[in-house]
């Protein structure tokens, strides 16, 4: 069963719009993991827009399950990462003023820049991985830096998926053969949904992981946390 990593952003991003610390990121990383989430994923950015420094060192003893640090590679970024130790980081090419993640690297022309990221991370026994888009041709660069996964980044397949999903999940289905080819593990995620997730997990070979987000806490609006986690989950669940 592929695992759900709950990426709660958008819970910082609520507390932030009026202060103090309602919602708590501490306690709804707390609960999701207690309604069946087998990971939390947080993406702190440079400006501390949503997630801050102190929710990293904060969140750190109440993850019990997978503790997943997105981010762009800075120094500052890079130090924190260090110091906390997660289970996993995920290194994504955001630019600082980028809204959300809007590409995955050109491992060709950054392999150099990976290969000595990622060498710092794995000797700190922290698991990489690097946010890509679907495209095969970079999945032989991203082995020869030595992270242990790729992240397949899923806005075009989100986008596409209503218009037809046999397409959209092309490129998808290409590039995760090639990285099995490789030995590297695949984790995905971005604008994945309720909607769209049991195609994509259902069709994506040695799918270990997905990152949800945006989707999941809009939808828990709705349908309240718990559910919508055991939603997910039921998605992910192959016959």
């Amino acid at each position: 069963m592929t695992k759900l990593s709950v990426n709660i952003n958008k819970i910082a991003t609520l507390r932030n719009a009026r202060g103090g610390d309602m919602p708590s990121v501490t306690e709804a990383a707390i609960k999701i993991q207690e309604f069946g989430g087998q990971g939390i994923t947080i993406h702190p950015r440079p400006d501390e827009r949503h997630i801050t420094r102190k929710d990293v060192y904060d969140l750190k003893p109440v993850v019990t399950t997978e503790f997943n640090i997105e981010g762009n590679p800075h120094r500052p970024f890079i130090d924190m990462v260090l110091e906390v130790k997660p289970e996993q980081v995920t290194l994504v090419p955001d630019a600082d003023d980028a809204i959300t993640s809007n590409a995955g690297w050109d491992t060709i022309k950054h392999l150099d820049f990976l290969t000595e990221v990622i060498a710092e991370f794995k000797n700190a026994g922290i698991r990489t991985s690097i946010f890509l888009d679907p495209k095969p041709e970079l999945v032989e660069y991203a082995a020869k830096t030595g992270t242990d996964r790729i992240e397949l980044y899923t806005e075009a397949y989100a986008k596409n998926y209503p218009v037809n999903k046999e397409q959209s999940i092309k490129p998808y289905y290409e590039t995760a053969v090639v990285a099995a080819d490789f030995g590297l593990g695949l984790n995905a995620g971005h604008d994945l949904s309720l909607e769209n997730l049991k195609y994509f997990a259902d069709n994506i070979p040695n799918l270990l992981e997905v990152s949800i987000g945006h989707a999941l806490i809009s939808e828990a609006l709705y349908m309240g946390l718990e559910n919508t986690v055991q939603a997910y989950l039921k998605r992910l669940t192959t016959w």
